[in-house]
């Protein structure tokens, strides 16, 4: 059992790192649309879900009852990764990478009203001071060049709860993952590809790979996710996650010499504090239950 835990802890480290890798990408593809981004790396991760869904024998169709689920699903994931990708392309890596973490505390909220699942005090009182520090890496004044980034970037995370909060609904009516996978990346492709031939930003063969490498990434996240919560519970390992934030910070620092600054320090220290606050409240509620 043990193991099993410590191989979570391992594939969900991989998978920070995976994700942080696929900002660096996309940070370093240069001036190119935000939507132009979203569908090389929708593309490739629709290519891995159909493979591993025909290598599965997994159905290409989901239960009729799901379909809603997996639309609203896909518009807010959709709109997450286009929130989170402006913001990376206008912020230190570090300062995306954070305000996107706030999907975790979003999807707290609304599976409250969505899944009706219980949110008592303390969960409530995480959240609120999470929001707190994430307005210490938004720093919203009007003096702020990055405040429009920043909120970009806070939307891109609530898209992204949202977006889980659907995800558990579908896999709690019986979907299957990889059909959720390919059913999202399909509709991000479909959505962002109209876009993509009437204002296409001709590309060098440097920004193709380095596209292309944001979807291997992004894909190599995905599946070490997806294995990570395979062999051990979120409650136990999900606080790993917020690796990806010094795994960004030291991407952003060695490929394009970003040093956030001491008020986003502060932010990070303060919903990383929460995170590892809700992660040990959960696992003590979960052991007294």
């Amino acid at each position: 059992m043990e193991n099993r835990r410590y191989k979570g802890i391992l594939c969900i480290v991989c998978s920070a790192f995976c994700f942080a890798l696929m900002n660096m990408f996309v940070r370093a593809a240069g001036d190119l649309p935000s939507i132009q981004k979203s569908f090389f790396r929708n593309l490739v991760a629709l290519m891995f879900a159909l493979i591993i869904m025909k290598r599965s024998r997994i159905p290409f169709r989901c239960k009729r009852e799901n379909l809603k689920y997996l639309i609203i699903r896909s518009i807010c994931g959709t709109m997450g990764i286009l929130c989170n990708y402006y913001a990376i392309d206008h912020l230190v890596l570090s300062d995306a990478s954070m305000l996107n973490k706030m999907s975790p505390f979003f999807a707290v909220i609304f599976s409250y009203f969505i899944l009706k699942e219980k949110v008592d005090l303390p969960q409530a009182m995480f959240v609120a001071v999470a929001f707190l520090g994430s307005l210490l890496v938004i720093k919203p004044t009007f003096a702020n060049m990055d405040l429009i980034p920043s909120l970009v970037g806070l939307l891109g995370g609530l898209g992204a709860g949202i977006a889980y909060t659907y995800v558990r609904k579908a896999t709690l009516n019986g979907e299957k993952g990889p059909l959720i996978v390919c059913f999202f990346s399909a509709f991000s492709c479909l959505v962002t590809l109209p876009f993509l031939i009437f204002d296409y930003h001709p590309m060098s063969a440097l920004q193709l790979i380095t596209l292309l490498g944001a979807g291997l990434s992004a894909a190599g996240g995905q599946f070490s996710i997806t294995a990570a919560y395979s062999y051990a519970p979120a409650r136990e390992i999900s606080v790993y996650d917020y690796s990806q934030v010094i795994f960004a910070a030291g991407l952003g620092f060695i490929v394009f010499g970003q040093i956030p600054d001491f008020l986003s320090w502060l932010g990070y220290a303060v919903i990383c504090a929460m995170a590892v606050g809700m992660f040990l409240y959960n696992n003590r509620h979960k052991n007294l239950v």
